[in-house]
């Protein structure tokens, strides 16, 4: 499961290193034609949560992933595949910028809540993707990945469904740091 589940995520960041950091609010991310980047390779398994690390045109890229442990409704609805990603990109001066990626395309102009114990993160939409929508709260987002307990991420479908799912920590401090020294 998690080897497919890795292959699909694999793709999905491939075919995302063209985007643009969200860095402000409601920008949508610009695609570039750089020359396509050296598949991921995975640095380390942390729990529930790995290291991942490629060479793009644009500089070295490193990551951490995760995969949906829950997904609701659990039935009528082709969830896809669903990963919560935090990146860096030396290169282009991104640090710890989170990402949800859906395996279906989402409302346009709806946000994504990120929930993680108590605090909930707003997210602005593009496609299948969700980044923070004031990336003021990037920093604070990554240390309530690092402190919390759970998490969880509501989302609504092109279609209209309401959907969530809930991501284990299990790892995630390790992972990230692990990515730290990303050069």
């Amino acid at each position: 499961m998690f080897v497919k589940s890795f292959a699909i995520a694999l793709s999905l960041v491939l075919a995302g290193t063209g985007i643009a950091s969200a860095q402000t609010k409601k920008q949508a991310p610009a695609q570039t034609k750089a020359a396509a980047p050296a598949a991921p390779s995975l640095i380390q398994q942390f729990g529930d949560w790995g290291a991942y690390s490629y060479q793009s045109a644009a500089g070295k890229v490193c990551y951490v992933l995760s995969v949906a442990k829950t997904k609701l409704p659990t039935s009528g609805v082709d969830h896809g595949d669903n990963f919560f990603i935090v990146t860096q990109r030396p290169g282009q001066n991104i640090s710890y910028e989170p990402q949800a990626m859906m395996g279906y395309p989402l409302k346009d102009n709806s946000k994504v809540n990120v929930t993680i114990d108590n605090k909930t993160f707003v997210m602005f939409t593009k496609d299948k993707a969700a980044w923070v929508e004031n990336a003021a709260q990037e920093p604070a987002l990554v240390a309530a990945l690092k402190s919390g307990h759970s998490l969880k991420v509501s989302a609504t479908s092109k279609k209209g469904t309401a959907t969530s799912y809930t991501y284990s920590l299990k790892g995630v401090s390790a992972a990230l740091k692990q990515i730290e020294n990303c050069k």
